[in-house]
């Protein structure tokens, strides 16, 4: 049995343990109020600004812009964004899990695969493994510059014909509970499936429509990617806040146990001690 001294030891470290899960608990939660404002606020812009642009996409030749050419896929690039921190419990692993799993499934219908990393710990967890790494990224704040830099590089890409589809790997952020993973294939940009009276219905635009696209296309994408990087940002601090919550509430029921033990262990020391003293004044009388 532990002595005493082990177990206040013990019961001190566990006490401190809970102190920084708790601090760090209440430091989630300030950072997810100010995430989940500034998510609130871009998404309605990001949605709307996607169906103004599939609606003039299914209405234009595919040979308008290098953006909207379909080629047979032979390359692919796949974008994970994770977070630059841990302890948020398996938000990462989940999306790591599904990333895995979409390289194993697609081994063979591409030639190459090739992984854009956005996040420290994305790039952490691909560091050792045999993957082609196109480029790495740290987030810090998600901003639209992050945004636009990814963009460009991916855009420039797909235009040389250096890849032929990309898709995206992210957590929507839904409650500080719920985190959605959404996996989207945003190159190239397919049209929507629409009836036919529809198509028949004539848009003037103005400016023209080649000077639109060449406009609208990399705007969209470049919000897109911004939307993804503050939906993760939100879902981080949501699933962080989550994890922290429940360590607290773990190393509560951790001290309880041990106080228990403690309690127990110095009945025991002082029965003991009173055993010895009685014995002891016994052998006097004798």
């Amino acid at each position: 049995m532990a002595s005493l001294k082990d177990l206040r030891k013990r019961i001190n470290s566990v006490k401190k343990t809970r102190q920084i899960t708790s601090a760090m608990r209440m430091v989630a939660a300030a950072k997810l109020r100010r995430a989940q404002t500034d998510i609130i606020a871009a998404r309605p812009y990001a949605i709307k600004t996607n169906e103004v642009l599939v609606s003039l996409v299914t209405r234009t030749n595919p040979d308008m812009h290098p953006l909207l050419r379909v080629r047979e896929p032979k390359k692919a690039v796949l974008v994970v964004i994770a977070s630059d921190r841990g302890l948020c419990g398996s938000f990462n692993q989940n999306l790591f899990r599904r990333a895995d799993a979409f390289l194993k499934e697609n081994k063979g219908r591409y030639e190459e695969i090739s992984l854009v990393l956005i996040g420290k710990r994305s790039g952490d967890y691909y560091k050792r493994r045999d993957v082609k790494k196109r480029a790495s990224y740290v987030i810090g704040k998600p901003s639209y510059e992050l945004a636009s830099e990814i963009c460009d590089d991916l855009i420039r890409g797909y235009v040389n014909a250096e890849y032929d589809e990309l898709t995206i790997f992210f957590n929507e952020f839904r409650s500080a509970m719920t985190q959605v993973m959404h996996e989207d294939r945003i190159l190239p940009v397919e049209p929507m499936e629409v009836e036919d009276d529809m198509m028949n219905v004539e848009y003037l635009y103005e400016p023209s429509e080649d000077v639109l696209l060449e406009a609208l296309l990399p705007l969209s994408l470049k919000i897109f990617m911004y939307r993804a990087l503050l939906e993760s940002a939100a879902s981080e601090h949501g699933a962080r806040m989550t994890a922290m919550e429940s360590a607290s509430k773990n190393a509560g029921e951790v001290i309880g146990k041990l106080d228990i033990k403690y309690n127990r262990a110095r009945q025991a020391a002082i029965t003991t001690e009173l055993m010895e003293v009685v014995g002891g004044a016994e052998a006097l009388k004798g």
